[in-house]
């Protein structure tokens, strides 16, 4: 027997009782990996080295915000970036500098793949995905996918670089 999908409203999934906060795609709830101890120490190191370089690089930045990627479609990277002041409102509608994915080991690529298919569509320039396990990062924009070969995670216009070393902490 297959499962059913149930349709939640949109309005009932942007209330802020809405618990738990999982991504919202054409009225269906999908479930987000996360909660396991890389993939949580990753998010935070990467969150604070942000957080660090907030000013000299005039960014904001934060986890697990609500991004609209298409009317009646809602993800929710790991971490958002955007250029600038905090953003106004309660969920992000305008494309962030920069989303970030980390990896947690039930992952499909295929799902991870759409997810980032969706930021760049929506104009986002630039999505990194972190690899706890392995300690490797690719950088995706329009034009592909790179893996980092030297250890640096990077973005241009602004220029922003993080080492791996950052994200995965001993």
């Amino acid at each position: 027997m297959s499962a059913v999908a149930t349709l939640v409203p949109l309005e009932e999934y942007l209330s802020p009782m809405y618990h738990p906060d999982r991504d919202y795609v054409d009225g269906v709830l999908e479930e987000r990996n996360l909660g396991e101890i890389l993939h949580g120490d990753c998010q935070g190191s990467v969150g604070a080295f942000f957080r660090i370089h907030r000013r000299s690089w005039g960014v904001w930045a934060a986890p697990e915000v609500r991004l609209q990627v298409r009317p009646g479609r809602f993800r929710i990277p790991d971490l958002v970036v955007t250029l600038g002041d905090r953003p106004q409102g309660r969920y992000l509608v305008n494309a962030p500098f920069l989303c970030i994915e980390i990896l947690s080991p039930e992952d499909r690529m295929s799902r991870i793949e759409t997810r980032i298919d969706e930021y760049l569509e929506m104009g986002v320039p630039y999505v990194w995905l972190l690899d706890p396990e392995s300690k490797r990062g690719w950088v995706y924009t329009r034009d592909g996918r790179t893996e980092s070969q030297d250890g640096v995670m990077r973005t241009a216009n602004p220029e922003l670089a993080m080492p791996l070393s950052e994200a995965f902490l001993d």
